[in-house]
């Protein structure tokens, strides 16, 4: 990668990976660009653009005017906003995908996007899952990312585009506030625990999902596009995890560092639904052996650091 455009540069993901880029590849080789103008640090420290990716046309004027050669395309509605919206979510997320492959392909970029646990459904094995299983999603959010794995091969058989993804677990950051996830419980439930001393956990006691810390996120995006594409036989996409946790397993590594914290329950059966129709942990063993990925941050290591920083902004 030697000059990167980002979409949905701003939301949880965006907005610390374009940072991190920027780290490591210099500011102005890293353009950004989402559909509104914030404060966040990813829209001021290096190139911004504003785009609404179902603009194709001005999607690809704006990477050419960039002279890119890889985009990150992070553009998508999350899995709780998505089945509540499930048409927007349809047309956002795919039309957004395809727009921004054809850029690649027009191009000749390397190309990222994120699928993510949601890709498998009440049929996948949930112990264990592995990286090439069934994949039959019920909600829309997963359908859609189903969708984009193929797509993504599609174009890569096709048309040669060096298309790569990952199969991200709930992703947890200090830095952005959720969006609409079903494992955002874990960033609010450190939020909370900080503010209240106390949560309500949507999500019920005994549902395992996996997680990652995002540092690990943003490194494994780097490390994957940055591997030997001869080494990579799955592409689209690598199972990735760190950890396996229940709400109860976070309040007990919270409570190392605030003894009196108090976890309630008040399921919302929505999220809930789409959490029981996910694996409880996945098997990342191809992710390993084809590019090297190894996660930092275990459930521990993950909440001492998420307490300290949010400690420090929520003074």
């Amino acid at each position: 990668m030697k000059k990167i455009l980002v979409t949905g540069a701003l939301g949880q993901i965006g907005s610390e990976l374009v940072c991190h880029l920027r780290r490591l590849y210099g500011a102005a080789q890293v353009v950004a660009t989402d559909i509104r103008l914030s404060d966040n640090a990813a829209a001021h420290s290096g190139p911004f653009e504003l785009l609404d990716v179902m603009d194709g046309a001005s999607m690809l004027e704006i990477a050419k005017a960039h002279q890119v050669d890889t985009i990150l395309h992070l553009a998508a509605l999350l899995s709780a906003t998505a089945e509540a919206k499930p048409l927007l979510a349809w047309n956002l997320n795919m039309g957004g995908l395809t727009n921004a492959l054809e850029v690649s392909r027009e191009l000749g970029c390397s190309f990222f996007t994120p699928s993510s646990i949601g890709a498998f459904g009440p049929g996948t094995p949930k112990k264990g899952t592995p990286q090439d299983t069934v994949q039959r999603p019920v909600t829309m959010y997963g359908v859609s990312k189903v969708a984009g794995e193929l797509l993504c091969d599609y174009y890569h058989q096709k048309y040669g585009i060096d298309t790569r993804s990952l199969r991200f677990p709930g992703l947890i950051s200090y830095m952005a506030p959720p969006g609409g996830g079903t494992t955002d419980y874990v960033v609010d439930m450190y939020v909370e625990a900080l503010a209240k001393g106390q949560y309500t956990s949507y999500i019920a006691e005994g549902t395992f999902l996996d997680m990652m810390y995002l540092p690990d996120a943003l490194e494994a995006i780097v490390k994957l596009m940055e591997a030997d594409p001869a080494r990579l036989r799955h592409r689209n996409a690598f199972n990735v995890t760190a950890m396996s946790v229940d709400p109860e397993t976070v309040a007990t590594s919270i409570r190392r560092y605030i003894p009196d914290f108090v976890l309630n329950y008040h399921v919302d059966p929505v999220r809930q639904a789409i959490a029981e129709s996910w694996p409880n942990s996945l098997d990342s063993t191809a992710a390993t052996q084809e590019w090297g990925f190894s996660p930092v941050y275990d459930l521990g290591g993950m909440t001492k650091d998420m307490l300290e920083n949010l400690s420090g902004r929520l003074t």
